[in-house]
This record gives structure tokens, sequence and C-alpha cells, in this order.
């Protein structure tokens, strides 16, 4: 990724993003990686510095952050800064990145408020693309209506009825209608470019979005995804509009955005999709698990690989709401797992095995009667799980870990003090093996797969450890 070359100065550079998650900004990269485009993803907003002479020729790169996990004060605070500063980076597009499942509600990763941030922070753009599908995860959006499958290989659903969705801990999903969802989060004005919209000549499509934009209260344009020609043209105009402007153009979305945009890109020239150099990962002798997520497709990830022989231990992530008993609990814990890595066993950290673990329901009663918001349990639980990993990495020497969950990603990845990731190998659609960059040389070259809830069918666990797809 930093190899030799001249260096792309910034303003030859594509795209730049801001991920809410960490699973979800891998998931970025990979979808530019795999089409040509030579990316790379940092915890902390880079300096020009740092990319001119370390990772001299990307085209692209991502900013990794837990924005999802947070209140509309927390982001006003934090994430209206990073946003300033992606504008300043001076590429052409500048993307905040979402789950393809939409995740988000008024009081945690409300996507609403980070419209009404961008209509600020880019107050000379006409108005914010917003693309949800994403074909090649099963995501689509139809006539305004989200929908999305349930694992790799599942039922699509629409996604008020999602099982996994519909039930989210932290953002359940009641409503399909994407602008009817935002219409909980922000009173700006979100106008929709439906299926019949996108199809046609090019001329007489990017007429059918004037014509929507000549509403001058228009904040926010939403594109129907039903199909890769569908997503193409949703690109072909978010770039029609990128290249009119001297400033980036916001957009948000999942990684719809980068597939929509490498697409158009490559159609014109810009990209060579022949340009992908992935590793060889090989397979690793022992694989750690670290999981927060509580999905059904989680759930049969974790007990495929308890059947294969891999040690599981349920992580007491209640006494970590609770500083006192935290470090102990988490020392207690560590305990017995280096045994079990010593007798070279895969083991599986989890909190809890799918939606319906007795443990969930534990876990919320206990932070009721704490005072504690649903965000506060990624913020909590994920450091604590951080300092674990760390711990277990620490004293093991282990160099092949799968960290399951967005909001767990997160602050377990910035524990670590990796500063950057780039794409190695491909596992599945959302969920590559990285490379990690640290200052440490224990953590430098570690070898990392961020998985969202969602992602990878029953032997992904399995696909992680061989390192590639078969």
């Amino acid at each position: 990724m930093n190899g030799s070359g001249a260096r792309m100065p910034m303003k030859e550079r594509l795209i730049c993003y801001y991920g809410d998650d960490f699973t979800g900004s891998t998931d970025a990269m990979e979808a530019l990686a795999m089409n040509g485009v030579a990316t790379v993803l940092f915890l902390e907003p880079p300096s020009a510095e740092l990319l001119a002479e370390r990772f001299p020729n990307v085209q692209g790169f991502g900013v990794a952050g837990v924005s999802r996990s947070m209140t509309p004060e927390t982001m006003e605070r934090e994430l209206r800064p990073a946003l300033e500063l992606l504008k300043s980076y001076g590429t052409a597009v500048v993307h905040y990145k979402i789950c393809s499942t939409f995740d988000s509600s008024p009081r945690a990763g409300s996507i609403g408020k980070v419209l009404e941030l961008a209509r600020e922070i880019y107050s000379e753009s006409r108005y914010v693309p917003i693309v949800a599908g994403v074909p090649i995860l099963k995501r689509y959006t139809v006539f305004g209506h989200h929908f999305a499958a349930a694992g790799a290989d599942g039922e699509t659903y629409r996604l008020d009825r999602h099982p996994t969705m519909s039930r989210h801990p932290v953002t359940p999903m009641p409503e399909s209608d994407l602008r009817l969802h935002l219409r909980r989060q922000t009173d700006l004005p979100v106008a929709l470019m439906e299926l019949p919209a996108l199809e046609g000549e090019a001329g007489e499509v990017a007429a059918r979005l004037e014509r929507r934009l000549s509403d001058k209260e228009t904040a926010a344009v939403l594109f129907d995804v039903l199909d890769e020609s569908r997503l193409e043209a949703a690109g072909r105009l978010i770039w029609r509009e990128a290249s009119d402007r001297r400033t980036g153009l916001f957009v948000i979305g999942s990684s719809g955005v980068e597939y929509a945009l490498t697409s158009h890109w490559a159609s014109e020239g810009l990209i060579d999709r022949d340009a992908v150099h992935w590793q060889a990962a090989g397979e690793a002798d022992q694989l750690l698990v670290v999981s927060g997520s509580c999905s059904p497709v989680t759930q049969a990830q974790i007990e495929r690989a308890l059947a294969q022989g891999y040690a599981g231990i349920q992580m007491p992530v209640q006494d970590w709401l609770v500083p006192e008993r935290a470090e102990a609990s988490r020392r207690s814990l560590l305990k017995r797992v280096l045994p079990l890595v010593e007798e070279g066993r895969n083991v599986i950290l989890y909190s809890a095995i799918g939606p319906e673990d007795p443990a969930i329901e534990a876990l919320r009663t206990d932070m009721r009667a704490r005072g504690l918001e649903p965000a506060d349990s990624g913020r909590l639980i994920g450091m604590q799980l951080g300092r674990l990993t760390r711990e277990i990495l620490q004293a093991t020497g282990l160099r092949r870990i799968l960290i399951a969950g967005g909001d767990t990603s997160g602050y377990v990845t910035r524990e670590l003090g990796i500063y950057a990731m780039s794409c190695m190998s491909a596992i599945v659609p959302g969920g590559p093996l990285c490379r990690c960059y640290a200052e440490d040389p224990r953590m430098d070259g570690l070898q990392l797969s961020l998985k969202g809830g969602q992602v990878g069918g029953a032997d992904y666990f399995e696909r992680v450890r061989r390192g590639g797809p078969s």
C-alpha cells in the first residue's frame, strides 16, 4: 500500500470518508480496493505529512470512527470537527459511511444530525446524496423502502421486519421507509430518486434529478438501488455534482457509495479495476475471536465454530459497567483465556449468543438501573474488551484476530494502538482480512478482520483462520 512511486497530490485523490463504525469502515475500504483504488484506513484523521511519507500512492483514504454510538450532543462536539477536517483535505468526494442497514436512531448515531452538520459545513453544496443500497451485500432500496438479507445466504426482509434490525438492542428499526425514518431525526426535507427516475438516457435521468432540486428547501436526495445499473446511475449523478464543485461533495451512505462511484470511474477510465493487489494471507495456526455482536448471523458463526472445537467463553460484561469491578473482572477472564491459547486452541470471547440470550436483557435491566443510555454500553464494554484483547495479544504473540460487532470493533482497535489498516485479502464481501500499521512492533503487521453483525456465512470464522474465501 505504501510502496514506491510518485507521490499523489491531495487534490488528485478521489475520495475520503468517515466511517460511523469500524466494521463499516473496512467494508468501504474493501469496496475501493477491490476495484483498483489504492486505499488506507486510519483510526485518527491523518496529517498531510503522514499521507505523503508513508502512503504516497493512495487514491482514497478513510477515518474509522465510532459515531454510531454517539448521541447528537456528542456528535456536535466530536463529529463536527472531524467533518470540517475532512473538507480541508480537498478530495473530490467526502463520504460519511453508514451501515448498509441504516443503523440509527434519534439518540444514537443519528443520521439526521449528520445531515444537519453537513448542510452547515458544506453550505456551498446544493444537496447531500444518500445511498443505502448495496446489491453485492444484498441491500436494496425500493421506492424509499429499505430491504436487507439476513446473512450471506438468508432471506431478504423489509427492514422493519428484519429478524435482527427490527429488534437491534441500540438502534431498532421500526420503519423501512428511510425518509420517514430520517424524519424522526431531522426536519430537513429529503427527496427521492425512485427506480423509474433512474432509468433511461443519462441526460433524462439528470433532468429528473434537477426537477427534484427545483425545490430549494430540499436538503438531500435518497437514491433507490435495486441492481448494478441503478447503482451506476447514482454514481454518475454523484460524480457529476462532485466534478462541478471546487470543494468536496458531501455524501451520506453505505459502501454502495464506493461501488457506485467505482463503477462510473471505471467507465470513464479514471481507475484501473485490474490494479488489485491482494496478498496471500495463508492459514493461521490459531485465531482469537472477540464478539460483541448479538445478531443471528453471528450466533450461527459462533455455534459452528464451537462445534468445530473452538473454545468459547462468555464475557461478564455486566461487571464492566461498574468501574470498581471492571479491572478485577477483566483480569480474572484473562487468566481463563491464556491457558487455552497455550494449549493451541482457537478461542471465542462473546458477550451473547444471538438475540435471545438472557444476558442481553440482564444487561439492559442493569443499565436502566444505573441510568445509562444504550449508547453507553458500547463505550464501557468496548474499552474493557480492547484492554483484554491487547493483554491477550501481548502475552501470547497471536497474529490473527477477528472482532465481531461494529461498536466493539471501534473500541477494541483503538486500544490496540493501531493507527492504520489496509486490505490484505478478500474473505467475504464486507469482511476482508486487513493488515495493521502500528508503532508498537508487537501490533504492527497484525492481521485483523472486523465483522459486522450481518456479514458472512456460518463458516466465516474458519475462513478467516484459513486466510481466504474457501
